[in-house]
């Protein structure tokens, strides 16, 4: 018998609506870097604190550490508008605790999968205090040309 099937798949229908479900609260590194060039309406919130912010963060993100979402989300961000969350990695649940709070505030949220981690790894830019900066791409992260995804 098969490990990985010794439950049973879901029925076709339910694993369309679970995988649906997933994407309509998750988005990947690829995803936003894409937004970001193309100059979509959203916003990128770095949910991290002052220390990690200091040491790199996505240009063009918001920094909004999760514990202040609630008392300045409206003052830095329009209502209504798409935002997307990021923590450190996958290891760290923070994006999801900063998108929980956005959603609760109304706001149509995401959480970037993977984080400012596999930002980084994927050989994206990052603004640190000496201005942008990139580190190689880590070939296990980022397949070449591309995973065509």
């Amino acid at each position: 018998m098969s490990r990985s099937f010794s439950v049973p798949a879901a029925s076709s229908a339910a694993a369309a609506a679970h995988f649906a479900a997933r994407l309509s609260f998750e988005t990947d590194v690829s995803d936003v870097h894409a937004d970001l060039a193309a100059n979509a309406v959203l916003t990128v919130v770095d949910s991290r604190d002052d220390a990690a912010w200091r040491q790199g963060h996505l240009p063009g993100a918001t920094h909004l550490p999760t514990a202040e979402i609630a008392a300045r989300a409206a003052e830095l961000i329009p209502p209504g508008t798409p935002v997307v969350t990021y923590c450190w990695g996958p290891g760290c649940n923070g994006a999801t605790r900063a998108a929980l709070a956005f959603a609760r505030l109304g706001y149509p949220v995401k959480e970037m999968l993977g984080g400012y981690e596999y930002w980084v790894r994927e050989g994206l830019p990052v603004r640190t205090g000496a201005g942008l900066a990139r580190r190689p791409a880590d070939d296990l992260t980022v397949a070449a040309p591309s995973c065509g995804c």
